[in-house]
């Protein structure tokens, strides 16, 4: 199980609507849902690929991402805090939001629902 990791967290800061009373909300137009949806509140990873998801990605999309990243992370058996796993996760994350879709690693087998 992957425990928290501090810098794979999710750094967003996902509003709830309690949060919401102060601040009006922030929407995008979301690219993996096709539709204005609630943005994140800052961008959730560093640099140029933090930003284009900050505008273009739903706290939707990032709650689908972050469980598709825990999934990495664990198939891989990454450790988080080493450059190559940023690497790689950063590809994913990517090609999860602004390509063809993220494939799942080629070992991955699905847990079978409790009978």
């Amino acid at each position: 199980m992957l425990r928290s990791s501090g810098y794979f967290e999710s750094r967003a800061a996902i509003m709830t609507d309690s949060d919401k009373t102060d601040t009006p909300s922030r929407t995008v137009k979301c690219v993996k849902f096709q539709k204005e949806l609630l943005g994140l509140d800052e961008p959730p990873w560093p640099g140029d690929l933090g930003q284009r998801i900050y505008e273009n990605v739903s706290v939707d999309a990032w709650k689908l991402w972050e469980e598709r990243m825990k999934m990495i992370l664990n198939e891989y058996r990454l450790m988080p805090w080493q450059k190559e796993a940023q690497d790689l996760v950063a590809k994913y994350m990517e090609d999860f939001f602004f390509g063809e879709g993220s494939a799942l690693p080629p070992d991955y087998v699905p847990e079978q629902g409790k009978a």
